[in-house]
């Protein structure tokens, strides 16, 4: 099904296929029915995880993991979509969206691992590819940005701007203040440092003013890169303050 409202959403952490060994197999057959045999216990294994997964009558099943076409077929007859090879980034995202829990092993699957929180289930296609939505939810803590360009590389600057933006926003929310730009700040230190000089006297206050000045160069830099002739107009440093 490619549209499921208030679906019940399962999310696995393992294979929805038989275990292949991780190294190599040997496989020694003596008659012709043990081959039959094997393809029997690979069938009664899919089988097992699957009525797992059926015992709680869910209606979309995430996976990191693959789903072989035998575990493809039990699931379907119970009308449940599954959707396989999820990233582990995606897969948290989608739990903290959804509620429910992340299992291991489909033995262990209980009645609160459920997701139930989505209120709407789709998949659309854009372009060349297809992609998943989970929306509507009751209490999402994770949510996913679109954006579509004209371009890859279009695509790959709205990436970079959006993530500015949102480390920009996130770090007001943690730390609320700003520091200006524009020279903003350098111009205030050289007016500090000028007021401070007054207060000196003698040679020691000639430092003071050496770094008024010094800072002074960005602000007037940045002027003149606007349009401003700094040379025939001597801007005051209360001015660029």
């Amino acid at each position: 099904k490619r549209r499921i409202e208030n679906p019940r959403i399962v999310m696995l952490d393992c294979n929805l296929e038989y275990k292949k060994g991780e190294s190599q197999t040997n496989m020694e057959f003596m008659q012709e029915t043990d081959f039959r045999k094997i393809l029997q216990l690979e069938e009664n294994y899919i089988k097992e995880i699957c009525d797992d997964i059926i015992a709680l009558k869910p209606d979309l099943v995430l996976t990191e993991k693959g789903v072989s076409d035998l575990a493809q077929h039990f699931l379907l007859k119970a009308g449940i979509s599954a959707i396989r090879r999820l990233r582990k980034s995606d897969m948290n995202r989608v739990a903290r969206a959804v509620g429910g829990q992340i299992v291991h092993r489909t033995e262990e699957l209980k009645e609160s691992d459920v997701g139930t929180e989505c209120g709407l289930f789709e998949i659309k296609k854009f372009g060349d590819e297809y992609f998943t939505f989970l929306t509507k939810c009751k209490n999402p803590k994770a949510c996913t940005i679109l954006l579509r360009g004209a371009s890859k590389d279009v695509l790959m600057e709205v990436e970079r701007n959006l993530q500015d933006a949102m480390n920009v926003a996130r770090n007001v929310m943690l730390d609320p203040f700003l520091v200006p730009g524009g020279g903003a700040v350098e111009a205030a230190l050289a007016h500090r440092l000028n007021e401070k000089s007054k207060a000196i006297q003698g040679v020691g206050q000639w430092p003071y003013r050496a770094l008024a000045e010094a800072l002074k160069v960005i602000p007037k830099t940045l002027m003149q890169n606007c349009g401003v002739n700094t040379k025939k107009k001597k801007v005051p440093t209360a001015t660029l303050r």
